[in-house]
């Protein structure tokens, strides 16, 4: 399997970065890491972290290409949730540490994607939207039901209320795991927390990799620039993996 992959954090207007991301590149199978800390509780940093470092040794630790990328999203979600738990266990409830996530596993000319919360993973192809995740908050919800428009989602009070993470109560959260997506040549592949996408469209975001020969990196860059740029004085956090499919 032959891709391109980059990766980038920015701190943005924050004094502090919680996002985590990264990448484990194989011969066989690659995935894609996104985690957001989130800032409201004690250790979202720590819990980033730590969502990081159990889905990559996870996916290190498995034979590619796996057999079951759906199940191995699955445990590898779960999995990320009980350390994140187990490390604020003895804190009040609502002080305890927790993230978003978004992964993406990619193989065999197939990419199969799951989340937890507001970070995102996007399916993009010639400069158009495939498809994406559909957050866990409450403003998607709205959106879903037809209650606002998509494009009014981005000015709605409510539009940071999550209501899915990983870290907090015992039981597993609500989590999304997609159906197989067939990718062909010169596909790309994100993985964001909401620092980037907040400030786009989804337009936007699509149209960044559009031009054909320019690295992946730069276009990463530009990209996250522009987020930070779009939300000025209050821009969060901006941090993604991109991954182009060659073959």
């Amino acid at each position: 399997m032959r891709v391109e992959h980059a990766e980038l954090s920015l701190l943005g207007a924050r004094e502090t970065n919680q996002d985590r991301v990264g990448a484990v590149v194989g011969p066989e199978a690659a995935l894609m890491i996104a985690c957001d800390g989130m800032g409201g509780h004690a250790e979202g940093e720590r819990a980033a972290e730590i969502a990081l470092q159990v889905t990559g040794q996870r996916f290190k630790a498995a034979t590619a290409p796996l057999l079951d990328p759906l199940g191995f999203l699955h445990l590898a979600l779960g999995a990320a949730h009980q350390h994140i738990v187990g490390i604020g266990s003895d804190m009040p409830l609502e002080n305890r540490p927790r993230a978003t996530i978004a992964l993406c596993l990619v193989q065999r000319a197939s990419a199969y994607w799951g989340h937890v919360g507001d970070s995102r993973a996007y399916h993009l192809r010639r400069g158009h939207m495939v498809a994406r995740t559909r957050d866990h908050s409450h403003v998607e919800l709205l959106v879903r039901e037809g209650v606002i428009q998509a494009d009014q989602a981005q000015a709605h009070p409510m539009r940071n209320f999550v209501e899915s993470c990983l870290g907090g109560e015992l039981l597993l959260p609500e989590m999304d795991v997609s159906r197989r997506l067939a990718l062909e040549p010169d596909d790309v592949l994100l993985v964001c927390t909401d620092g980037l996408w907040a400030g786009l469209s989804d337009a936007s975001v699509a149209s960044a990799f559009a031009q054909p020969g320019q690295p992946l990196a730069e276009a990463l860059a530009a990209l996250c620039a522009q987020a930070v740029a779009a939300t000025g004085a209050s821009s969060d956090n901006t941090s993604a993996v991109a991954l182009r499919f060659l073959e």
